[in-house]
């Protein structure tokens, strides 16, 4: 989407601001044309004229299209194993008031969708607003949105987000923004466009930092908005999967319909073999005459058929590139080798790479989960972070096992565990690790809340009777 926006006309909005919207805008446009390819990887849109070397595949079959799940692999398996699970408090606080914001947001979920075009990207950005004293959390992709690396600070300086269009009327299928937010370290602006004009409305705040937080993979000192998992290597390894995959087929069909040849017929003959090749090809009898010119009886023979072993090899070779690229195991990429592993032990051990990338991930977003929930609180507080109390600070995200153990395994080391340290069944922890979800948890507890309610209240009822029967006897 190409902004046709003039900071500097935008009425209300101040020559400074103007002017820093000018240099998002210039790297939102210099990065719009990479984000879409890397789009274009992740859904497997890749044509074989982008991918030709000009030698095997002839011209009238490049419109064949291959399609290819690796880029969305890449992606999906590691954003698979980011199992964002809420916050908890460091000490055991109570964090009800974050699982309400949790809840009314549906973080959850829309986190793995945010993780994904994080990857995909490199970055992706959550957003914070207050609406009727409740904040809202919403995530925008880098398509939608850029921001400004401050150095000095170590985070954001400054960042904007489309959040409406309208239907461009000059040309089909296009859209233009109508809304973007642009946030700063004291203020979000809402830009929107009305009757061919932008205005700009300002709303404070006192957080002190944008509103707007980065989720970031595999940054650099060079790129601090990190990098994608799609990135130059993995699309070219994608690009060489296309090509072998395109000459394959087109191996098959010689293969299926093998060329023949017939030697020393007459002009009769070679007009009616060439004006119905297919019929002579699947006729179960081929007749021939002996040539009345020459005097040469007609040779029938058959070109040997190609190999498709050297297709399959290479496949086998980007496949096995791709794994050690990725992280992903060869099983990943739905390659079959006899290397594959055989036993659950094995596959553990091929997936220790992308066990450790998960981690990675957790560690990075989880920062940026805390700094959401922070921010989110003093918002409904009406607040600064800083003024928040130690429990409503002292909290941190919770994310599932990235190995993705078992059940039985977890619910093994669990009974272990509660066997040597005293109390530890009655814990909250105890029920995850034997398989139990939060809302499981929160129904056991209120069960077994409610169940010695009613056992402290037939407690009492029998000691009253007992008391009763016990002053009659007197």
């Amino acid at each position: 989407m190409i902004l046709a926006l003039n900071p500097f006309e935008i009425i209300n909005f101040p020559q400074n601001e103007a002017a820093r919207m000018q240099e998002l805008l210039t790297v939102y446009e210099a990065h719009y044309s990479r984000n879409a390819q890397k789009d274009q990887y992740y859904e497997g849109n890749i044509s074989l004229n982008s991918v030709n070397l000009g030698i095997a595949i002839p011209e009238g079959l490049r419109k064949l299209e291959i399609g290819c799940a690796w880029g969305a692999k890449a992606v999906d398996v590691l954003a698979a194993r980011s199992m964002f699970d809420g916050f908890v408090g460091e000490n055991g606080d109570d964090v009800s008031a974050l699982d309400d914001i949790v809840d009314r947001n549906n973080l959850v979920s829309e986190y793995r969708k945010a993780c994904r075009d994080e990857l995909k990207h490199g970055c992706t950005f959550a957003t914070l607003s207050k609406d009727n004293g409740k904040s809202k959390i919403r995530f925008h992709s880098e398509n939608t949105s850029a921001a400004l690396w401050s150095g000095a600070l170590g985070r954001i300086d400054c960042g904007f987000t489309i959040i409406d269009t309208i239907p461009d009327e000059t040309k089909e299928n296009e859209w233009l923004p109508s809304i973007i937010n642009y946030y700063t370290d004291t203020a979000t602006w809402v830009l929107f466009r009305w009757d061919q004009n932008w205005y700009a409305n300002k709303f404070p705040h006192k957080l002190g930092i944008p509103l707007m937080v980065p989720f970031i993979w595999n940054a650099t000192t060079n790129k601090p908005f990190g990098r994608s998992r799609i990135k130059e290597p993995i699309r070219r390894l994608i690009d060489g999967y296309v090509r072998t995959l395109a000459n394959a087929a087109i191996g098959l069909e010689f293969d299926t319909a093998p060329q023949k040849y017939i030697l020393g017929v007459n002009d009769v003959q070679f007009d009616a073999i060439t004006e119905s090749k297919f019929k002579t090809y699947i006729g179960s009898i081929i007749a021939a005459t002996t040539n009345y010119e020459t005097g040469e009886k007609p040779t029938v023979g058959q070109l040997p058929q190609g190999n498709l072993t050297p297709h399959i090899e290479m496949l086998r070779m980007l496949a096995t590139q791709f794994s050690a690229a990725t992280g992903l195991t060869v099983t990943d990429t739905g390659v079959v080798s006899e290397a594959n592993p055989t036993s659950a032990d094995a596959v553990l051990a091929q997936s220790q790479t992308l066990i450790a990338m998960a981690e990675q991930l957790n560690v990075g977003n989880g920062v940026a989960l805390r700094t959401i929930a922070l921010i989110a609180t003093a918002l409904e507080n009406d607040t600064t972070i800083d003024d928040l109390a130690d429990e409503q600070k002292n909290v941190v995200a919770h994310f599932k096992n990235p190995a993705m153990p078992s059940v039985a395994s977890t619910t093994d080391a669990a009974m272990k565990i509660a066997s040597t340290r005293q109390g530890f069944s009655e814990t909250d922890v105890f029920l995850e690790m034997i398989g139990f979800d939060k809302a499981d948890i929160r129904r056991i507890k209120a069960q077994e809340a409610r169940n010695q309610g009613r056992e402290l209240i037939t407690g009492l009822i029998v000691t009253n009777e007992n008391e009763d029967n016990a002053e009659g006897l007197e």
